[in-house]
């Protein structure tokens, strides 16, 4: 697997998994480019500072991003513990308007990635909404669609977690066919970043409690970039429109 000379941006390039999937891409030969509110901590070929839950941010930030882009990893989130309206804005509709934007400048054979989450996993329970949300075009259309209908902060990550996995199926092939570029997302259970204490809040106490005898360990993030670097590589040419689940096996306990 080689990224050599790939121009890559990573989002939520800062922390936890972004940090992670970035310091990989540049071992295995990529240019680096992070977006984040915050700056990095590790050694990038670029980076942009940026709030993702504006349109009005994220047309600055792409305004600031290379002509040519080979790859793009939407990892920037924020957690459930947000109020919903930011969840909607930064997990959701950012992503996806940052993703619109870019995929003018990618040439073909070039990937994206989503970071979804195995909280997700129930979107085929709202697959007409989702789908309804992902036909929406643009940031504005977006928002207006969802202030006719409203989310409820209790499920927000969830739902938007669940609409991410369901526009990148929808959205993977079309792109594909017509570009020659390809869309996948990963969908990771817990992972040891700073933002899983806003994970177990969450959640609450009782349900993490249930759940633990399901999996042997929270994640590493490095576990999670290496599947992030590989669906950008060329060794996963012909994966595209799939949500892989890496989770050291929790969605399998589910069945």
């Amino acid at each position: 697997m080689t990224l050599q000379d790939k121009t890559i941006v990573v989002t939520g390039v800062s922390s936890g998994i972004g940090a992670e999937t970035a310091r990989l891409l540049r071992v295995q030969g990529a240019r680096v480019i992070g977006v984040d509110r915050n700056a990095p901590i590790i050694s990038v070929e670029g980076f942009v500072q940026a709030d993702l839950s504006t349109a009005d941010a994220i047309h600055d930030a792409a305004a600031q991003l290379p002509e040519k882009i080979d790859g793009l990893c939407n990892v920037a989130g924020v957690p459930g513990t947000a109020p919903a309206d930011l969840v909607a804005r930064v997990n959701y509709l950012g992503l996806r308007h940052l993703t619109e934007l870019l995929i003018r400048r990618m040439p073909p054979g070039s990937a994206i990635v989503n970071v979804a989450s195995i909280l997700g996993a129930e979107w085929p329970k709202r697959l007409e909404q989702h789908k309804a949300l992902a036909q929406t075009a643009g940031f504005a259309a977006g928002a207006e669609w969802l202030a006719r209908h409203p989310v409820a902060q209790e499920s927000c990550y969830q739902y938007f977690k669940e609409a991410l996995i369901v526009w990148s199926m929808a959205q993977a092939q079309p792109w594909f066919l017509k570009h020659s570029i390809r869309m996948n997302s990963v969908a990771p259970g817990p992972v040891l970043t700073p933002i899983l204490g806003d994970f177990v809040t969450m959640l609450g106490q009782e349900r993490v409690q249930k759940d633990a005898h399901r999996m042997k360990r929270p994640a590493y993030p490095d576990e999670i970039a290496a599947a992030i670097v590989w669906l950008c590589s060329d060794g996963s040419r012909w994966i595209n429109g799939v949500n892989l689940p890496v989770d050291g096996g929790l969605a399998s306990t589910y069945l």
